[in-house]
């Protein structure tokens, strides 16, 4: 990687390491800001993968559910983790399509490698890199997805740059993420254990369909989830928080 990271990329790096070295999925307790894992996704998507990457899941939702992936497409998953949606996606693209997975966490990159290779997964890699800077051509990729992970950038306008720049023209955004309804407090914005339980780095919803519009995407929808409002009303904040499903397209 070549970018320089910033304090926040080494503190949600050194988290999700740790998740990465324990083998906890991040929906494993009631302080995450997933949903349980068991509701990610249907579960005859997962019948056929072993329950360590089946129950690996540091998402916040089903990004598949508006992907509508086609055989023979070539899929981005940023911030692929374990590699469960990787692979999950090898499953709808076929032989003859292709996943690039890109992580910027070595022991995350270690967990999923070993996966593919156990499992027998041809037609998926994993990258190294930031969202900010990725390690993908202009405009190779028919499909951009991610669950959970574009809020934990610092800057997100760059990472929507970089999706652009990396899809086809026609190629389209189905990501999973957490976002607000109204700016959270700014203590909380500054909190390091925060942002790498994916909350003090949400965007507000109409954040992100500007900072997605201002990229160049067109069709740009933010449709709300579920409430996870009572993360920060724990803790006697303000404001509501929520995972929802983001879609976007760029223009042919």
């Amino acid at each position: 990687m070549t970018q320089n990271p910033t304090p926040i990329h080494e503190s949600v790096r050194e988290h999700y390491a740790a998740q990465a070295r324990a083998a906890q999925p991040c929906c494993g307790d009631s302080s995450s800001c997933c949903d349980s894992k068991n509701a990610l996704y249907p579960v005859e998507l997962l019948t056929s993968l072993p329950d360590d990457v089946a129950s690996f899941s540091l998402g916040c939702g089903n990004p598949f559910a508006q992907a509508g992936l086609k055989p023979g497409e070539t899929v981005l998953d940023l911030g692929s983790g374990g590699g469960l949606d990787c692979f999950l996606a090898a499953k709808q693209v076929g032989e003859s399509g292709h996943i690039i997975g890109v992580d910027m966490t070595p022991e995350m990159l270690e967990r999923a490698r070993l996966a593919a290779s156990r499992l027998g997964v041809r037609n998926v890699e994993f990258r190294e890199g930031y969202l900010e800077k990725l390690p993908v051509e202009d405009a190779s990729v028919d499909v951009v997805i991610s669950n959970c992970v574009i809020n934990l950038s610092p800057d997100k306008p760059q990472v929507f740059r970089e999706v652009f720049r990396t899809l086809r023209p026609g190629g389209r955004v189905a990501v999973s993420d957490i976002v607000t309804d109204g700016p959270l407090p700014e203590e909380l914005q500054k909190n390091m254990v925060a942002w790498g339980a994916c909350v003090a780095g949400a965007l507000d919803m109409s954040e992100y369909i500007t900072g997605l519009t201002d990229a160049g995407f067109t069709d740009v929808k933010v449709e709300p989830k579920g409430d996870a409002s009572e993360l920060i009303e724990a803790a006697g904040l303000k404001g509501k928080i929520f995972s929802a499903t983001i879609t976007a397209r760029k223009p042919m």
